[in-house]
């Protein structure tokens, strides 16, 4: 599944969705929106996107997960629009025969996701905002 949602991301939801019994690795990813960033205190991120295009790399991202690690699904979730502190921005979960394939799809996918997919992150601190561009 992948989703770009305005509302609350319910990791319990998406976990209760994966019960494959021949995969014994689940790994999950949860970005929250921190506090802080580059020593300056965060009051709220804003997330913009461009939706179709979002979705179709999203879809891409996850057919490449597939195809280059050994897992039986994947899942990512990203939250568009104003979060406060705490708030899930991104939710990722991978079901994999083994925990391996698991985490390395994973880590491929949160990546990918930062580089490739059309989401522009604005932080806004206490003295100012600014546009995030993607960190490898």
């Amino acid at each position: 599944m992948i989703a770009l949602v305005s509302t609350p991301i319910d990791v319990g939801a998406l976990l209760d969705d994966r019960t494959d019994p021949g995969a014994g690795g689940l790994v999950v990813f949860v970005g929250r929106v921190r506090d802080h960033s580059h020593g300056r205190a965060v009051v709220r991120l804003e997330y913009e996107a461009y939706p179709s295009m979002a979705e179709k790399e999203l879809d891409r991202l996850c057919g490449t997960a597939r195809s280059r690690f050994d897992i039986t699904e994947i899942d990512v979730v990203h939250r568009v629009g104003v979060l406060g502190i705490g708030a899930v921005a991104v939710a990722i979960v991978v079901q994999a025969p083994h925990r391996d394939a698991a985490f390395d799809a994973c880590r491929f996918a949160i990546d990918e996701l930062k580089q490739t997919v059309p989401i522009w992150k604005k932080e806004v601190f206490a003295d100012g905002e600014e546009w995030v561009s993607p960190r490898p």
